[in-house]
This record gives C-alpha cells, structure tokens and sequence, in this order.
C-alpha cells in the first residue's frame, strides 16, 4: 500500500514529532518492513494536551445535537471505507482481513450508538427540602482525556473510547499502541474529513513511557482510560492519584469457559471455536480455562477437534480463519507456556508447535493448539495467554468448577453452557467476574457495558453506561 500516512495529528494539524528519530513498523505475517512512524515524547504529548485544552471550551459546550452529527458523519465515513481500513490493519496487526473489517464495521457502530446518546446525557430534578428551594443535578464533562490503546483491536478500541468522549463533550488525546499506530492514524484522517474542530481529537504515537507519563503529570488531563496490562494499569492507577484524575481501566482477563453436562455441545463447541480463535486466541475475553464435565469430557473434545480441523491458517490478506501472532515475543511466550504445561505431565492432542515451512518461513506462525490434563501448577492455567491454545480441564460437580473458574486474581469475561435455568442462576451468581456468556461467546456489544472486576480493571465502556466515566456532576441548590 502506498498511500499510508505515517505522522502525528496535533490541533487538526498532520505534523512530524519533534524529535527525528522514528520507528520501523513490521508485517507479522511476512517480515516486511512497512514503513517507519514518529518516535513522538513528551513535547509532543504536552502540544496535543494543550490542544485538547484550549478546543475543550468550545466544544463542551456545543450543542448535543450539533456533537451528534459530527459523530454520525465519522460513522458514515468510517463504514464507507471499510475495506481500506480493514487491509491496513491486517497489514499491521496480521489477523484475517475479514476479521479485520468486522472490527472496522464494529468500531464504527460506536460512533452511531453515541451520535443518539449524545442527546440523551439528562440531569435530575430532586424534591427539595423546602418549597422555596429547587435542587438539581447536571452532568457535565471532565475535561481533557488521554486515550491509550492496545494493539489487538487497534480500530475499535480508539472508537470505544473516542465516541463516548466526544458524545460527553471531552476533548481527546489518543496514544496508540507501537505496534499498531498505522490503524489510529487512518482513523484521525476520517476525523479530518468529517470536520471535527481542530483540537477536540489529537493524536500522539512514540515512546509510550514519556508519552504515559506526560499524561500523569499534566494537570490539564483530567481523565485517563487504558486498555492494556494489568501491570500498567496498576502504575496508571498509582500515579494518577497523586492529582485525583479519574481512571478507567480494562486490563487482563484469564476467562473460564465451562461445559456442563446437560450443554448443547455442538453449540458450545462451534462458540468455542470462534471464541478461542478469534483474533488468534489474542483477546483479553477469550477462553484461557476450558473446563468440561468429566461425563460429556470425550464426546465435547471429539466435535472440537472435528470443528478445529476446519481452520485454515495464513497471510490475513488471504481468506483464512487465523493470521500471525503480533510479534516474536507473543510467540515466545505461547512456547513457553506449552512446554511447561507439557513438562508438568498435560497432553498434547495436536498443534504444539511454530509452523515454519513455506509461507511461514518469515511471519509468527504458531499451530492452533490443544492441551488435556492441565493442572493449576501450570503456568497456563494461572497465567493470560494471548495465543491459540486450548487447554482442557476436567471437573466433576459444581462446586469444584466454580471454584477452579474463580481461582484467579482476575474477573474480565467468563462463559458456561447449560440447557438448565436453576443451574444458570446459580452459576451466574457464584462467578466472579463484568461479563458473562450463557450459551454464547461473544459479549462485545456496543449497548452493553463492557468491563471487569478485580484485577481486571474499573469503568465500563459500551452503552450508556460507557459516557458516565466521561461525566462529573453538579448539584445545584436554587432558593427563592
């Protein structure tokens, strides 16, 4: 592709970072070299909150209907250039090009849900202690907010954050991740075209610590919300303390994916399949910890390994089912999780192994894998693993498998199939964790409220809750 912008977006300006040096960017599935990106800091980032500052003024105070339609012409521009969107984020990213414009498509909708929210940010009218006394509740926006973005859905996560911001009447400053800046940047070109006021979105791509730090430090930002690590979100979390910013925080999952005797386990088994890999297993809510019950253990693998054979793996630009791993490390790191598992006495039922030959000579190739006989000692059962392994678990009642689902300092997604209501209460009460599939598993839906408990995270985004931790309120006691 030759037509790929590769700078910053500061006050509805494209500029170059203020230092020279840039970054290589890299194909997973081939190798390639793309092309290189600024290597923006920490002036860059105070530039852009300056931007973000001054814009924010005008634009809280735009009228919902007018913030409305700027959201819907995002939308509209977004959904018609989808194809384009989609091919530079398999380019980038790796995962199937199909895949990849689900996510633009998905992405956009967010633009739609909020262009309609956007109208809907009401207040309240409280009975008053006194007949000469009114009291009233508004809610307002917090100011400027520093966006940061993971890689592995480098479209939809800026638009999930993005589109509430703007709905509330925050202006925005986004950081996306290194490995996938190319995706934000081809998002900020549509927000040019739809004539979003300079200022309101800005964009900043470099060295992430100086970046993060900058909107630590800078009182101007007053709200921080990350995708990403655990491990960063608790620093995010720590320093944004020492100025009160809020924080909203989507961090690691370690789902568990439980197949109850009485299940549909031809429906459980197709929703495993697309939940595990998904993205290449490289999402924060797939099934990390598949527990099945000991009676149906033998006949649920079976029409796994059946649907499992059906996935074709390669070059996202091809039509297949799974792309690369982002990266060296990714891959090193699902190797090393398999061979701990292995030592420690798991089976191997296929996959297992870097797939090297041919078209994979030179991309992070890795086979759809799965494990039987896992045991918590295992690093992959304690352990997120971002990549297309399957680990099995047997458990006999209940009890033992809540336990075992529950056993983990995170609480992101989690999903059990059942045919019976009683069971389905009881379950849904006893899991720890923001989000639950029952018979499905798929929860990314723009109405609903997106979020973990735990180590997982704090906020919501998604549906109306998702503008709340882009809202403060005032209460206002009138008397006459």
């Amino acid at each position: 592709m030759t037509d790929i912008r590769n700078q910053l977006f500061i006050n509805g300006t494209w500029t170059e970072a203020q230092s020279s040096l840039r970054s290589a960017l890299f194909n997973p599935a081939t190798g390639e070299q793309i092309t290189t990106v600024p290597m923006g800091g920490r002036e860059d980032a105070q530039s852009a909150i300056e931007a973000a500052y001054d814009a924010f003024p005008a634009w809280s105070q735009t009228a919902a209907e007018e913030r409305s339609v700027y959201l819907r012409r995002i939308y509209d521009l977004i959904v018609a250039n989808a194809d384009h969107l989609a091919e530079i984020m398999t380019l980038e990213q790796g995962k199937p090009v199909k895949e990849a414009k689900g996510e633009v498509l998905w992405g956009a909708d967010f633009f739609l849900w909020y262009s309609e929210e956007a109208k809907r940010i009401n207040g309240e009218i409280i009975p008053s202690s006194r007949t000469t006394q009114r009291i009233l509740v508004q809610r307002y926006p917090i100011g400027v907010v520093a966006a940061i973005t993971p890689w592995n859905f480098p479209s939809s996560m800026i638009t999930r954050k993005l589109a509430p911001a703007l709905a509330a009447g925050c202006t925005v400053v986004v950081k996306p991740a290194p490995e996938t800046p190319l995706s934000a940047i081809a998002l900020f070109d549509i927000f040019a075209q739809a004539g979003l006021p300079q200022g309101v979105a800005n964009l900043v791509i470099g060295n992430a610590q100086e970046i993060g730090q900058e909107f630590l430090d800078n009182e101007k930002v007053r709200k921080i919300s990350f995708t990403g690590s655990t491990a960063v979100g608790k620093y995010l979390l720590e320093q944004s303390a020492k100025q009160v910013k809020k924080v909203s925080l989507e961090l690691g999952g370690h789902a568990p994916f439980i197949v109850f005797a009485d299940a549909d386990l031809d429906a459980a088994a197709e929703g495993l399949i697309y939940n595990k890999f998904q993205n290449n297993g490289q999402t924060c809510i797939c099934a990390n910890r598949i527990f099945v019950h000991e009676s149906i253990q033998a006949e649920f693998m079976d029409k796994f390994i059946a649907k499992l054979k059906d996935i074709t793996i390669g070059n996202g630009m091809r039509d297949v089912n799974v792309g690369p791993l982002i990266h060296e490390r990714a891959l090193a790191k699902v190797e090393d999780q398999v061979q701990d598992a292995l030592d420690k006495g798991a089976k191997l039922i296929s996959g297992g192994v870097r797939l090297t030959e041919g078209e994979y000579a030179t991309g992070c190739y890795y086979a759809p894998t799965v494990l039987t006989g896992v045991t918590r000692d295992m690093h992959i059962f304690q352990e997120e693993t971002f990549g297309p392994v399957a680990p099995f678990i047997t458990f006999s009642n209940e009890e033992e498998v809540i336990r075992m689902a529950n056993d983990t300092p995170y609480g992101l997604a989690s999903y059990f199939y059942t045919r019976d209501l009683a069971t389905t209460m009881r379950v849904a009460d006893k899991l720890e964790y923001g989000m639950i599939g029952i018979n499905e598993s798929a929860l990314g839906y723009v109405q609903a409220p997106f979020g973990g408990v735990k180590q997982s995270g704090t906020g919501r985004e998604g549906g109306q809750h998702g503008v709340d931790d882009f809202l403060e309120y005032k209460y206002l006691n009138i008397n006459f």
